[in-house]
């Protein structure tokens, strides 16, 4: 954390008076919680790609609550999130081939 401290979970401060501690937290505005939330992003990316087989799952979720927060921030829900990542799939495939491209002849 830095010195202007980082974006957590909303039950965080809760959690933190009910371990015997008093958070200081403030609420972001919404340039900054964008901001924030893409800062997050890269935070739990990374975590995820540190992560062992059985620390995986969790991390992903982590991930794809961030991914969440962030489209809600641009208006769209999961479930229009969803539409999009359908229709680009059916469109351009997705992953489950395993297919690696090496350039053009």
């Amino acid at each position: 954390m830095n010195e202007h401290g980082k974006l957590v979970r909303d039950r965080i401060p809760q959690i933190i008076r009910e371990n015997g501690a008093e958070p200081v937290v403030r609420t972001a505005d919404a340039a900054e919680y964008r901001s924030r939330l893409r800062d997050k992003l890269g935070e739990e990316v990374a975590e995820f790609l540190a992560a062992d087989d059985a620390e995986a799952p969790e991390e992903l979720a982590d991930v794809l609550e961030v991914v969440h927060a962030l489209a809600a921030d641009l208006g769209l829900g999961p479930d229009q999130l969803e539409k999009l990542r359908a229709a680009k799939a059916h469109e351009r495939g997705g992953f489950t081939d395993r297919v690696i491209w090496t350039g053009n002849r």
